[in-house]
């Protein structure tokens, strides 16, 4: 259908609306367009989170040997198995993003002693190279992003999703501006985009994230709310696993 013969309908639509019977008609013609909408926006959440929960039970199952070995390596340093984080989600929920713990065990303490070493270009977020309060074991899980497998049990839960945009600190959201804010309007997820480096859609194009600065990632995480699919979820879990070989997202 052209563009004319749509603005034509639209025209014939607003002025039968003149009458009773066509603002009726035009009421009941937008309720359906809107059902129909929700309908399908609906459907697609539920068959997400289906695929969430399946392929997480399975990971979670599957990858239990590794899991193990891993939580032995990281209890090997005298210290907590996992490092919970408290991590902004949808519509800026928090929650307690889970990971394996990969510094030492008062890192925390010591963040203003490293804090000038930050390389990033902005305000938003902070990229330390070489920092001392990474463990042996830790620069390794970090390095394979084997640190990140906890992350199936908060999708599992439902505060993350399999792909969606990486969860920002409570002190990044601070500093977000309203426009920041729109990547905190689906769940977060474990890869995304920017993580695999994904700048100008190509089919299979993989580059290093910390090439890609904070304004960048926020157009990117947008970019995927506005033409998410199932298929493009797909996609990028398959580009997630080069990523990770080549050690893109280190």
């Amino acid at each position: 259908m052209s563009e004319d013969e749509i603005r034509q309908r639209m025209i014939a639509r607003l002025l039968s609306a003149q009458n009773p019977w066509g603002r009726m008609r035009l009421e009941l013609y937008v309720r359906a367009k809107r059902i129909a909408w929700s309908t399908v926006v609906g459907g697609t959440l539920l068959v997400k989170r289906a695929v969430d929960i399946a392929a997480s039970i399975a990971a979670l199952i599957l990858l239990s040997p590794v899991l193990l070995v891993i939580a032995a390596l990281v209890k090997s340093d005298r210290g907590p198995v996992f490092f919970r984080q408290t991590r902004v989600g949808y519509m800026g929920r928090e929650f307690k993003m889970l990971k394996f713990r990969s510094m030492i065990v008062d890192a925390d303490a010591r963040w203003k002693d490293v804090l000038p070493k930050n390389t990033a270009a902005n305000a938003v977020t902070v990229l330390i190279r070489n920092d001392p309060r990474i463990t042996r074991v830790g620069a390794f899980i970090r390095k394979t992003s084997l640190d990140e497998l906890p992350q199936f049990i908060n999708v599992l839960r439902g505060e993350m999703s399999l792909v969606g945009p990486r969860p920002p600190l409570p002190r990044e959201v601070a500093l977000y501006t309203q426009a920041d804010r729109r990547r905190l309007l689906v769940k977060p997820g474990m890869t995304c985009l920017w993580q695999i480096g994904e700048r100008q859609g190509g089919l299979l194009e993989v580059g290093h994230r910390h090439t890609i600065e904070f304004p960048e990632q926020v157009e990117l995480d947008v970019r995927y709310i506005e033409s998410q699919s199932l298929a493009r979820d797909l996609l990028i879990l398959m580009k997630t696993i080069p990523a990770i070989l080549f050690g893109k997202l280190v």
